[in-house]
């Protein structure tokens, strides 16, 4: 097996091949159009990491992707599809906004305990799913999608209700500052802080022009914890057996229904700690009034696809749907393109993402042809 065989085998290439596709899609449903595809996807380039403020909002829009993307991934590798990322997601925003108002804590005490409360909201969400499967043997699909709804309106509820709604507008009362992640929000507003960025100007672009947060970072190392928990300790292995067969984990003496419980619980928990960040990374800081769904929890299905549903890959996945959804709002400028085209990239190559054969195909065909070339001159040895 050569090199390029080995590499088409691979994780990474399922996803290369991908995207790949996607972007060849898009091309020809642009020239369908009438428009240009080359300086479609240089708007789209540009329009995504042309400037530093460009690339810290893709950065920022990324982190509930890439939490939600986690989320769905672990759950999945342990034998559970985690659809209700969303619900946890959106019931980690209500919570803390709740608490993020109520409470008026030290930043030091105020941020933990904000970041604890969607964590908590989304664990209990995803727990209460995880029970039901255990307990009656109902499949998570269903009752994750009925929670999405039932926090859909509790989220709805809570932003009208007498005591978190905001006078004359559609959010609930913001959180209180100590709550904010923001990186250096107070200083780079500050004079001293002011002077210090007026002579470094494209950090100066990056922190008073966006909401750069520490919202990545903390999604970065929870990709991390997540994808040492599932293959270096006892848990991680258990829950893994869960998946693969429970029958035979039930054998070996795993608690099966203790594990669905607590797959779902870390699953929700992680999509809560999303919605949290949400809160405390991004302005204005509160829950709004929901038309409908923010889709990040739907999102995150697409990145632990790519992925191939492994933490670590969620990262670049993240950041390459990130890109493609903000760079894609430049490209409707620039170009006049419809927002549909950069959606049918997008759908493009989740689609292929999810036909793990695609790759391989093409290793199949490089390893036949190679072989009938060694079989020829084989031969053509053999008869001289």
């Amino acid at each position: 097996m050569n090199k390029v065989e080995k590499f088409l085998r691979g994780r990474f290439a399922s996803a290369l091949v991908a995207v790949i596709i996607g972007f060849a899609v898009a091309a020809v449903v642009l020239v369908a159009a009438g428009y240009d595809p080359i300086a479609s996807f240089g708007a789209l380039l540009s329009g995504a990491f042309g400037k530093p403020k460009y690339i810290s909002n893709v950065f920022i829009k990324a982190t509930p992707i890439l939490l939600t993307g986690i989320s769905v991934a672990f759950a999945f590798k342990t034998g559970l599809f985690n659809i209700g990322a969303e619900g946890q997601y959106i019931l980690g925003t209500v919570l803390a906004t709740v608490v993020g108002c109520s409470l008026n804590l030290p930043m030091p005490l105020q941020v933990p305990i904000v970041l604890l409360s969607g964590m908590v909201g989304g664990a209990l969400l995803g727990a209460f799913v995880g029970w039901l499967k255990a307990k009656f043997g109902i499949h998570e699909v269903i009752t994750s999608i009925m929670c999405n709804w039932i926090t859909f309106y509790l989220c709805n509820f809570v932003v009208m209700s007498d005591a978190f709604h905001k006078p004359n507008s559609t959010s609930a009362v913001p959180v209180n500052p100590s709550s904010y992640t923001i990186l250096f929000g107070m200083w780079k507003k500050s004079e001293a802080g002011k002077q210090f960025l007026a002579g470094i100007p494209w950090l100066r672009e990056i922190l008073l022009k966006t909401d750069l947060s520490a919202g990545f970072l903390i999604a970065v190392v929870v990709a991390v914890i997540i994808s040492i928990v599932l293959k270096r300790t006892k848990l991680g292995y258990e829950l893994r057996a869960v998946g693969l067969n429970r029958d035979a984990a039930r054998f070996s003496g795993i608690a099966v229904e203790r594990n669905i419980v607590l797959s779902m619980l870390i699953s929700g928990a992680i999509s809560g700690l999303a919605g949290a960040l949400s809160i405390t990374g991004t302005s204005p800081h509160t829950i709004t009034l929901l038309a409908a769904m923010e889709g990040y929890g739907f999102n995150g299905m697409s990145v632990a696809f790519i992925a191939g549903c492994a933490p670590l890959g969620c990262i670049p996945a993240s950041i390459l749907f990130a890109s493609l959804i903000y760079g894609g709002m430049s490209v409707q400028q620039a170009m006049g393109v419809p927002s549909d085209i950069i959606n049918i990239m997008i759908g493009t190559i989740v689609f292929f993402t999810a036909l793990p054969g695609i790759a391989p195909f093409f290793a199949n065909k490089i390893q036949r042809r190679r072989e009938a070339k060694e079989l020829a001159s084989s031969q053509g040895i053999e008869r001289a």
